[in-house]
């Protein structure tokens, strides 16, 4: 069985990314039998330039996307696709919008225990924000979800505290927007082939098994 890695561009304020997940699972899910997925989460921010203690959340989105009702119709529109993989949008309950830093760096901290952990870790992220409207920019937030998935507390509460591993995440996105990427999801398969935006299980089923085969091939051809 071919294994293919895809680096998972995101943010964990993006609700297409959350999207983009579930979706995502099902895709691996669809292949299991016939190709081997790992992802690597990496950093993306969607709003760099909130303060560490946020902003007020539906002034900033109105402000963004041109008023009330445009942010409604999105989030009208997010709720029934969320529906559809088992996704409970409560965008009325999200109050503040983080500065998601500090919420990367519990990403990338969690994986030096492993992949595994660190996908528990996105996934109480992305539900703590969206489902239950809490502040993932919250020091406090962000221990409960390290100790829910598994994480030493005391030792990211440490990490949290110092400015460990800021400098990382920040060149990590730099440089992905220097490849092009100005719009997260963003997969980015065996480091070759891209695939943007929040795509249908099939989409990605399919992509997987056409990358998978063209993998074999190659190396069928080395032989």
């Amino acid at each position: 069985m071919q294994r293919l890695t895809i680096d998972l561009v995101s943010d964990v304020v993006c609700p297409w990314c959350y999207l983009g997940k579930a979706r995502l699972e099902l895709a691996i899910a669809e292949v299991q039998d016939e190709v081997g997925i790992d992802i690597n989460w990496r950093p993306y921010r969607l709003n760099p330039d909130y303060p560490a203690e946020g902003v007020d959340q539906r002034q900033a989105l109105e402000a963004k996307l041109g008023g009330a009702e445009a942010v409604a119709r999105g989030h009208e529109m997010l709720i029934g696709l969320g529906r559809e993989v088992g996704i409970a949008f409560d965008f009325d309950a999200i109050r503040i919008g983080p500065n998601t830093l500090d919420a990367h760096r519990l990403i990338h901290w969690a994986v030096t225990e492993s992949r595994e952990i660190q996908d528990r870790v996105v996934t109480l992220l992305f539900k703590a924000n969206f489902e239950e409207g809490r502040n993932v920019g919250d020091h406090a937030v962000l221990l409960d979800i390290a100790e829910q998935a598994g994480l030493d507390r005391a030792v990211i509460g440490a990490l949290l505290a110092s400015d460990a591993d800021k400098d990382t995440m920040l060149a990590e996105i730099d440089a992905a927007q220097n490849m092009g990427v100005n719009g997260v999801p963003f997969f980015i398969i065996d480091q070759q082939y891209a695939l943007s935006g929040a795509q249908t299980p099939d989409v990605l089923a399919n992509a997987f098994r056409d990358i998978a085969r063209m993998k074999a091939e190659a190396m069928a051809g080395l032989n």
